[in-house]
């Protein structure tokens, strides 16, 4: 299983997004980059995401990963907690009333990785799979302490 350090550098990222209530789907393509910082990795999202007929859009979210209580936690790029997983159990919750989040991690294929969200509640329905596949300038680096 993967450890925080094994994310470190670029990975392609492919995203398919099935959202149910809105009857679309969407797709983004682009990468996923792991840079050490914020006591852990900060993850800057970069891509074109395209929803349903509507025109392509350029999209970038950014997210920090630490190690915590033996698992990873992931929190939003403000600081606020987003969930905590562990790559040997990688399920986890995050209630964003009144909607729920739920997501799993498939390390299976290491290097190549799969996170899927159901996203249920009276707002959301949809089910969100990101693959990534590890670029070749990617690196296992990190700095000590990290």
């Amino acid at each position: 299983m993967p450890d925080l350090s094994d994310f470190a550098g670029g990975w392609r990222l492919a995203r398919r997004i099935e959202d149910a209530r809105a009857g679309l789907t969407g797709r983004f393509e682009g990468q996923a980059v792991f840079r050490p910082g914020a006591g852990g990795l900060v993850v800057t999202e970069t891509g074109v995401l395209r929803y349903g007929a509507g025109q392509p859009v350029q999209a970038e979210r950014r997210y920090i990963w630490r190690v915590e209580a033996g698992g990873i936690a992931v929190f939003f790029d403000d600081g606020r907690p987003f969930h905590r997983f562990s790559p040997a159990a990688p399920e986890a919750r995050h209630d964003c009333a009144p909607d729920l989040y739920h997501v799993r991690y498939d390390f299976s294929v290491w290097p190549r990785w799969r996170v899927v969200w159901h996203v249920t509640g009276p707002r959301k329905n949809y089910v969100m799979t990101s693959d990534h596949t590890p670029m070749k300038t990617r690196s296992s680096a990190m700095p000590t302490g990290a």
